[in-house]
């Protein structure tokens, strides 16, 4: 047997229930056919094979990664700089160390980067650099949704530390009166989701003339959740005069709408690490009529599933899921769109904390959400589309640390 480094094979080996064989003090799920390398399963209504052939394929390789800058190299204040190295910033990601000087130059950009490679840091310490000259600035950042919104924010509050600058989060399921009394103060950012902002905005508690730089994030996934009318509301709000950002994970005809429609000659910077199929290893279960809370079950009470993250379809499904694990002695919290704000964020406090060892989400969860060493996702219900898939699995192995990702099949 091999050891547990390599238990999980990419798109070479299908899993059932079959039998359970112990390998080095862990379970091994293996019974079924070995599929050929590459895979030929044809699966209803997705063929989760040719999704992980595809994942490995369409990245390009980046290997050995030397960047071109120091972050002392960048025209950014000793105060941001000393922060960057207090917090463990040695030296750029390939995304930051491409876009940070378009940034700080005024260039609109379009940023095109696999999850986990440190976007939200290359957009924010240049943006912090501009309006720590100039504390008038303002910028607007607009998330798909309030779990980014936040975690956008509480990076900002790291990287100005010291820098006298504020920021309003601006998100719905959150107390509005809240956010209303905040806005009744100057805020450097505002960074909130579609929805809350046009609410605010129509309240005329919200102004947006003042704005000199907006940010795009998730853009694909905003447009994905149906915002593109309210992102053309919102833009409208904003000067035609002002600096652009748009940041997404993959581009399309309706992206490339939103570019040509909002960003002014901007450079396209394309960093495609191959994060997802270098550092996550990719298996599928075969069920063969097995009951899933069952196989799912026996693969977390596995050693080595630490920090998992189990995707469901429906956000009953999802609540059913995770009282199951709950009554069987799991440690399991779950987040979906019928949970309150406060709700959602203990359920994530306590899963980044290591107080659940297990996660259950739909899709909300899949973009987006930074959440430092999750070991395994398991895919209990098939995602709707290829790109939901690649986001999912994107929950683990981000940076240089491994993943796996296992999807439950029929």
């Amino acid at each position: 047997m091999r050891n547990n480094n390599s238990k999980y094979r990419t798109a070479s080996r299908s899993f059932s229930p079959g039998r359970r064989r112990a390998s080095g003090g862990g379970r091994r799920f293996d019974g079924g056919r070995r599929s050929q390398r590459g895979g030929n399963f044809k699966l209803s209504p997705l063929d989760i094979s040719s999704f992980i052939n595809k994942t490995a394929v369409i990245t390009e390789k980046v290997d050995h990664f030397v960047p071109e800058h120091k972050f002392s190299d960048f025209k950014i204040n000793s105060t941001i700089l000393r922060t960057l190295d207090q917090n463990g910033y040695r030296q750029p990601t390939p995304i930051q160390d491409k876009i940070i000087p378009h940034i700080l130059n005024g260039r609109d950009v379009v940023g095109l980067a696999n999850t986990g490679t440190g976007k939200t840091a290359a957009f924010l310490i240049p943006l912090i650099q501009k309006i720590s000259g100039d504390k008038k600035k303002q910028v607007l950042i607009l998330t798909p949704t309030r779990e980014l919104a936040l975690q956008i924010d509480q990076e900002f509050r790291i990287f100005s530390r010291g820098l006298g600058l504020y920021s309003v989060v601006c998100v719905g399921g959150a107390n509005i009166n809240v956010q209303i009394r905040e806005l009744r103060y100057f805020n450097n950012l505002i960074i909130g989701t579609p929805g809350r902002i046009i609410d605010l905005i129509q309240r005329k508690c919200l102004r947006l003339n003042q704005i000199e730089t907006a940010v795009l994030d998730e853009a694909d996934r905003m447009l994905d959740m149906g915002f593109i009318n309210d992102i053309r509301l919102i833009m409208s709000h904003v000067p035609a005069e002002r600096h652009t950002l748009c940041f997404a994970a993959t581009m399309s005809r309706t992206i490339e709408a939103l570019i040509q429609k909002f960003l002014k000659d901007p450079i396209t910077i394309s960093v495609k690490t191959q994060a997802t199929a270098k550092n996550v290893d990719q298996d599928i279960v075969k069920m063969r009529g097995s009951d899933k809370v069952e196989m799912l079950h026996k693969i977390l009470i596995d050693p080595e599933f630490k920090k998992v993250l189990v995707f469901g379809r429906t956000k009953h499904g999802v609540e059913k899921l995770s009282k199951m694990l709950l009554r069987r002695g799991f440690k399991a919290e779950s987040i979906h769109g019928n949970k309150s704000h406060g709700q959602r964020q203990r359920a994530l406090k306590n899963f980044k904390a290591n107080l659940a060892q297990v996660l259950v989400a739909t899709d909300v969860a899949a973009r987006g959400l930074d959440i430092d060493s999750v070991t395994h996702v398991i895919n209990y219900d098939l995602p709707a589309t290829y790109d939901d898939y690649v986001h999912r699995i994107g929950r683990t192995g981000r940076g240089t640390k491994k993943g796996k990702a296992l999807t439950f099949v029929e």
